[in-house]
Parts: C-alpha cells; structure tokens; sequence
C-alpha cells in the first residue's frame, strides 16, 4: 500500500503529465506516472531522477542513482531505445542491549528512453561515479548539421 504523500505525488505526476501532452514532448521524455516500484514503499525510488540535455554533439542522461551498485546496472539498446535497469539492495543490521534487528531489502527500478533519429548508437558510452549514471548519445555527424538559421523578415523586405 503506498503512503498518502506517494499516492498524491503519483496523481500529481499522472495530471499534469496529461496537462502538457504534447506542448513540451521530448524524445526522450516518458510520463512521471508510469513507475516501476520498489518491492518496499520505504524505498519508493520509484524510478530514479533523471536529466537529459541535448548538446550540440550529443544527448546526455543523468540518472542519480545513490546507494546502487554499480554492478548491478544494466543499459541495453531495444526495440529503437534505450534500457536503463538496476538493483538497490540494503543491508541494515543493529544490536542493542536487549534487541538484535538485521533487515534486507531488495528493490527493481527500470527506465525506458526512446532515441531521437539521428543518434550514433555504436558510440553510446556510460560512466558511474559518486551515484550519478552518465549516459552520452553522440549525434551522427548529418543530425549535427541538421539545424539551419532561419532569417526573419520585417514588413519593408516583402
């Protein structure tokens, strides 16, 4: 059962990703409603926190990602996107005086970014450090060029 400010947060997330439906839609944006839970409500990482920027070169993902091993990341490049998967476990054990108490918790999170045209996938590189997953998506050298200034007329050029 998900604790109320989870549960308002969720539908929060659900309308206002309905609200700007397809104003602001990027590729690489998926609604904040769609989650995958962690098998604990305490641990509601839900999904982790993500940025993504467009560069002039490249895209960039940054997934924060404290307390996850970096063993247990997974990226894959399916079905015209890409997969980033992992695995939170804790391990929390204390003694007192008159009480022992050892509790393991183990959590699946997944996110799911459908590529923009125009990404080098052979070039796609990750790097972990201090709990933040960088993840870049060099551009190919055509959808570097792509962009084109368009000059704007008064009234006195037409």
């Amino acid at each position: 059962m998900l604790q109320p400010l989870e549960r308002l947060r969720r539908e929060m997330s659900r309308l206002l990703g309905s609200f700007d439906a397809d104003l602001f839609r990027s590729p690489l944006r998926r609604p904040g409603y769609e989650m995958d839970l962690f098998a604990w409500p305490e641990m509601a990482m839900a999904e982790p926190a993500v940025d993504v920027t467009e560069k002039d070169n490249a895209y960039e993902i940054m997934v924060d990602l404290p307390g996850v091993d970096e063993n247990s990341i997974q990226i894959k490049l399916s079905d015209g996107g890409l997969l980033i998967r992992g695995e939170k476990t804790e391990d929390k054990e204390e003694r007192g005086k008159q009480y022992y108490i050892h509790e393991r918790r183990t959590g699946v999170f997944q996110r799911y970014f459908q590529l923009p045209p125009g990404v080098d996938t052979d070039k796609i590189e990750a790097a972990f450090r201090k709990g933040v997953l960088t993840v870049t998506l060099p551009k190919t050298a055509e959808a570097q060029k792509a962009e084109k200034q368009i000059p704007v007329k008064t009234g006195s050029d037409t």
